[in-house]
């Protein structure tokens, strides 16, 4: 059995679910995901718990999905009442971020600034020298936050560039000059 699978989902208050067949719908107070699940995947609502089930518990693909299904629907409950957040942080002599409008402006030490335009459903912000990133489906979340961790990952030297703020980036030493005339 799916360890992950079989524990049931508590739907908080003011969070509305609807199934049809492998269309699953949440509904809350921070907005709505709509997720299309496998079709071997059966989906249950009873009394504001929904439950994940599969048709044989000993298929080893079954098991597989049956872990996955539970996560994404805990995941989507949890989007859509609480929200998901990535910070960011930018460290370097110089850089900085700001926000036009929307989209986000960053001076990463290239010869021109670089714009960033979030996906639809992403919010973004600025505090001091963290951009935080916001949203209620955790899998755009998470890869809006690697894009632009990408623009200019952490250089293990000096550790300038963009980097999670839980990461820690490992330093290396820089070169060691000898003194002039030693043989």
């Amino acid at each position: 059995m799916s360890r992950i699978g079989k524990i049931p989902i508590s739907i908080p208050e003011g969070v509305k679910v609807q199934v049809a067949g492998p269309e699953v719908k949440v509904i809350g107070p921070k907005g709505e995901i709509n997720l299309t699940l496998n079709q071997r995947i059966l989906v249950k609502v009873e009394d504001k718990i929904i439950k994940i089930d599969v048709p044989s518990h000993n298929n080893r693909n079954d098991r597989a999905l049956w872990g996955l299904g539970r996560q994404l629907v805990s995941n989507a409950v949890d989007g859509v009442s609480k929200g998901f957040e990535k910070r960011l942080e930018i460290q370097g002599v110089g850089f900085k971020a700001a926000l036009q409008g929307v989209n986000l402006q960053l001076n990463i030490g290239f010869s021109h600034p670089v714009i960033f335009t979030p996906p639809q459903g992403i919010s973004l912000a600025i505090e001091k020298n963290a951009i935080v990133i916001s949203g209620v489906d955790k899998q755009v979340v998470g890869e809006t936050a690697a894009e632009i961790r990408r623009l200019k990952p952490p250089e293990p030297y000096k550790g300038k560039g963009i980097k999670y703020s839980d990461e820690i980036v490992r330093r290396k030493a820089g070169k060691v000059v000898k003194a002039a005339g030693a043989k």
